[in-house]
């Protein structure tokens, strides 16, 4: 991305904002905000930023999304996609105090539902995408069908559609076919060579110039063009894109040869029966609009998974590189952790010792990294190795400062308290052997209960909280390591609140309980005797799991409650596939091109079972055959049973799995699947960005038809049948599938190389030799009560506690209990537990939240005097549940914004804003075009917030305020 900056994207805008102000006619659309901010910031002379205000004001350059990044649509977290577009849109408010209105979602492999409630909460009038299955597009094409008014949300249907259009088959780039010459056409500028441009400017592949002896052929392919697409639209107004990847580059050659061929066609518009115009999406939309048509709606049904052609099925990005998933998700999570911590702690403490701008750019460095790799070939795996580095270094940068960060806070919160404690440093783990405290924080606004591990040296350990009481606790053999052991600790900590253990190697205070291993013997399961079958019994307060020893593998789950029990057993499977372009379809970073059913990995597997008070870990290893040494595959199975006095209801309820999977042999695409005897007619459910969910009937092709069942699980999937629901939870996206009936595999990793030529230009082989550990939560049991546990439990995985390590130096006087107990159990925010604080942050921007007072400053150039703004908090509220799923969950919820923050100090004042902050929700009004159910057009106006502080939220609404507390 550097590279590509600054050998080109830094081109890009400098040469097109000095074309744009030598033709008034010419214009141009702007996308993603990080290389145009890079550009600005580190680029741009005084004489370039003064003209693109200008450009701007004349409606001649154009932002749409706004966005840092054009983030992919099937494997991004609907947190992240609004974190990334909050970034750009604060970015261009602040600066020029504009609001993007249309999306420009070309690239995106595949479209999802999220996306059009998204841009219409953020305040867009339309919607445009392009990624479509072929043969849906194509017939979308013939019909006139290609716009529509999309109800993304089942819950929030017309208050949030949007106007979309699909583009054609000719997608967002200029066709470059021209019947008069071998070279490409409409492409002056040719194709960009970096880092090292050409000395003569004679780039390769440069179009043929427009001449006199040519410009009446270039007239007629062009119009020819623009009639074909013509047909399939419904008004005359035809989208012609002008550009491509990498365009524009060298943008002088490019607009020179554009002018003469529109003047050309539009003196001789009477032959060619068209004229044309330089214009921005937002011009294309405006015309649609004011043609007054009735357009067609489309439900929340999305545009998942994407093909191209029959053995093209792009669903292996839903997979590929699952480290960089795992680390992005995991770089999101803490990213929230931070915000909220740091913004109690600015409130509470506005006093504080911690200088405020450093730490609001340690955020700003993991918000960046998070908000970047949300790219549409980011956190999907189509990068190039290089590249991929890059986005890990940045996430992995940002969070060593978000947790110095906190680290830092808690430091000077426990000094201000004068606790006595000192801490030597802080770590990222855990230091066997050393006298240690781990601070846990929940940043989430409900209460918890649930495991922290930590690595320790001794199997002998004692665990006290802050009053020096014994913590429940177990430690047993690590299933990763010789040298230490894993600690469990049960933590009980109410919402964005942190508590203190201490833990140490036992010193005649009460210890923790010790788990007990038992290893079974290896089985051959090809052998396995099915007469003589004996099963193994791991059981806690919410289920009974059998083993069944004559294979060590699973065999069955009873729930407790309702005695119900389902047959369930679990194995890796590979698909072997092609890598040689001549032997036939390959798959690499985006395709996935099964050449046959998968196979299962292993005939052997090991079992160990650790048992102890609390945590029972069933360890199963998966080998090839009877004498294999090493396995390439392993599950870790863990159950808890929770003490008398705890809420156990979520960590009773999930059996929570980790695998170790890798490194793998080459094109091998490895799966986890989970048969079982529930008869759920092959139909899959999965979620839509952690938003929604999306029904996934199985669909049989002539061609292609295991990779083209294949959906992103970014959270969650599930099957069941009439009674019974088998839900598994995710902390990174994968590909799953119901291959049969009663199935689900989740897809975990993939290696693979091929020989396709613009695969190796690239390096897109994705010759991944890494060794990846998901871990998937599973939850089974009636569907009423999944109803409950699920949105809960999803976002309890998302959001484990931070922890956080210090170690400990002399003796330490303890405090008066009183004084203790306040300093941690303090629970600064709840929600009820349909609620979601999506957003608690301060996030720092000088823009002023009166519209008027804004443009005015911007024209005065005083945009950006002054530091950061820390008065200005960003709250968002999300429901968690649709219209009608659950009796008593679906209700909408009244919140006193008041109440709910008191514990971070008194509320002076409420602003309802759109979903990036940048309008006030009561002057946002919105396009309403016209459809069957509404004839009427006008403007769609938004909810309004009531008075004294009260809101009342939704199904499904996302909700977002700036908060003012007194003495900010």
């Amino acid at each position: 991305l550097q590279e590509s900056m600054h050998a080109y994207a830094a081109n890009v805008y400098t040469s097109v904002v000095e074309e744009l102000m030598k033709g008034k006619q010419r214009k141009f659309i702007a996308v993603e905000q990080e290389f145009f901010r890079l550009w600005w910031d580190g680029v741009a002379t005084d004489k370039h930023k003064q003209q693109v205000h200008q450009l701007l004001q004349e409606g001649r350059l154009e932002f749409v999304i706004g966005g840092q990044v054009m983030h992919d649509e099937a494997v991004t977290l609907i947190d992240d996609q609004i974190l990334q577009l909050t970034e750009g849109h604060g970015f261009l408010y602040e600066t020029f105090g504009i609001r993007p209105q249309f999306s420009w979602h070309v690239d995106p492999f595949g479209a999802s539902a999220t996306t059009p409630t998204l841009f219409a909460l953020a305040g867009f009038n339309a919607h445009l995408i392009s990624r479509i299955d072929y043969d849906l597009k194509a017939d979308m094409q013939k019909n006139k069908k290609l716009q529509f008014v999309w109800q993304g949300s089942p819950s929030l249907s017309e208050r949030q559609e949007i106007f979309t259009h699909v583009m054609d088959r000719y997608s967002y780039c200029t066709p470059s076919q021209i019947p008069f010459s071998n070279r490409s056409g409409f492409y002056w500028n040719g194709i960009a060579a970096f880092p090292d441009p050409p000395k003569d400017g004679v780039y390769p592949n440069m179009s043929l110039p427009v001449t006199d002896s040519n410009i009446h052929l270039y007239a007629q392919t062009m119009v020819a063009n623009i009639k074909e697409r013509a047909a399939w639209f419904r008004t005359s107004d035809v989208l012609w894109p002008w550009g491509c990847d990498k365009q524009f580059f060298n943008a002088s050659v490019q607009y020179s040869n554009m002018d003469l061929l529109l003047g050309y066609i539009n003196k001789h518009s009477d032959e060619f029966g068209v004229t044309v115009q330089y214009a921005t999406v937002g011009d294309y939309f405006q015309a649609v609009y004011r043609r007054n048509l009735t357009w067609e709606t489309q439900d929340s049904q999305d545009f998942l998974p994407y093909s191209t052609e029959p053995f093209q099925a792009w669903t292996g990005f839903y997979t590929s590189r699952s480290t960089l998933k795992g680390i992005a998700r995991r770089a999101s999570s803490l990213l929230y952790a931070g915000e909220s911590f740091f913004t109690q702690y600015v409130q509470k403490h506005p006093e504080s010792s911690i200088c405020k701008c450093g730490a609001l750019r340690q955020l700003q460095s993991l918000r960046w990294a998070v908000s970047e790799v949300q790219h549409h070939d980011g956190i999907t795996g189509t990068e190039s190795p290089k590249v991929k580095d890059m986005y890990m270094n940045n996430l992995m940068n940002g969070m060593y400062n978000v947790k110095k960060l906190m680290a830092s806070i808690i430091l000077d919160m426990n000094n201000a308290k004068k606790t006595g404690e000192v801490y030597s440093s802080i770590y990222d783990s855990g230091t066997p052997g050393v006298d240690q405290y781990i601070v846990v924080y929940n940043p989430l606004a409900w209460n918890i209960t649930t495991f922290v591990t930590v690595s320790v040296g001794h199997l002998e350990m004692s665990v006290l909280d802050e009053l020096g009481h014994p913590v429940p606790a177990q430690v047993q053999s690590s299933a990763e390591s010789n040298s230490t052991y894993d600690l469990y600790i049960l933590v009980e900590i109410s919402g964005l609140s942190y508590r203190k253990y201490n833990v140490k190697p036992l010193n005649g205070k009460q210890s923790a309980f010790i788990g007990k291993s038992v290893k079974y013997k290896r089985k051959d399961r090809t052998h396995a005797d099915q007469q003589s079958r004996q099963l193994l019994p791991v059981v806690n307060n919410c289920y009974q799991v059998l083993f069944d020893k004559s294979t060590n593998l699973m065999h069955s789950i009873t729930e407790r409650e309702t005695n119900q029990t389902v047959r369930l057993t679990q194995e890796f499977l590979e698909y072997h596939v092609n890598g040689d372009v001549t032997k036939g379809p390959i798959s690499d970073n985006y395709l996935f091109a099964p050449n046959a059913s998968a196979v299962p990995v292993s005939k052997v597997v090991g079992l160990e079972v650790v048992s102890g008070k609390l945590v029972t870990e069933i360890r199963q290893y998966f080998y090839s055959n009877i004498t294999s040494q090493d396995y390439i595959y392993a599950v870790y199975t863990r159950m808890y049973t929770v003490p008398e006095g705890y809420d156990g209801k979520l960590l009773c309820h999930r059996i929570e799995q980790e695998y170790s999977v890798g490194p793998l042999e080459l094109n091998r695409e490895a799966v986890l699947r989970t048969s079982t005897n529930l008869n759920t007619g092959q139909l899959l459910y999965t979620d839509s960005n952690g938003y929604q969910i999306q029904k996934r009937p199985f669909k049989a092709y002539e061609n292609n038809t295991v990779a083209r069942n294949y959906y992103p699980m970014v959270q969650t999937a599930y099957i069941e049948d009439d009674t019974t629901r088998l839900m598994l939870f995710a902390e990174r996206a994968h590909g799953v599938s119901s291959q049969g009936n009663g199935q689900v595999e989740v897809m975990l990793h993939r290696r693979l190389w091929n020989n396709l030529q613009w695969d190796l230009n690239y390096n897109l082989t994705l010759n991944d030799s890494s060794v990846v550990r998901p871990v998937i939560w599973l939850i089974l049991g009636t569907k009423a009560v999944t109803n409950i546990l699920y949105r809960t439990s999803g976002l309890a995985l998302e959001h484990r506690p931070a922890v956080l390590f210090g170690a400990l130096s002399g003796d330490k006087p303890k405090l008066p209990g009183q004084l203790q107990q306040n300093l941690v159990h303090s629970s600064p925010v709840t929600v009820p537990p349909n609620l979601h604080l999506q957003t608690l942050s301060i996030p720092g921007w000088r823009y002023s939240s009166n519209h008027a007072e804004q443009v005015r400053s911007i024209h005065m150039g005083k945009q950006k005097e002054g530091d950061a703004d820390f008065s200005r908090v960003l709250l968002r509220i999300r429901h968690l549940y649709e219209v009608g799923e659950d009796p008593v969950l679906s209700q909408p919820v009244m919140v006193n914004l008041k109440s709910l923050l008191k514990g971070l100090g008194s509320v002076m004042a409420v602003e309802e804003r759109s979903l990036t902050g940048t309008w006030d929700v009561n002057t946002l009004k919105r396009w309403k075009w016209k459809t069957a159910q509404h004839p009427s057009k006008g403007f769609s106006n938004s909810t309004k917030t009531s008075e004294d502080f009260i809101v009342t939220v939704c199904p499904k609404e996302i909700r977002t305020f700036f908060v003012y507390f007194q003495g900010q």
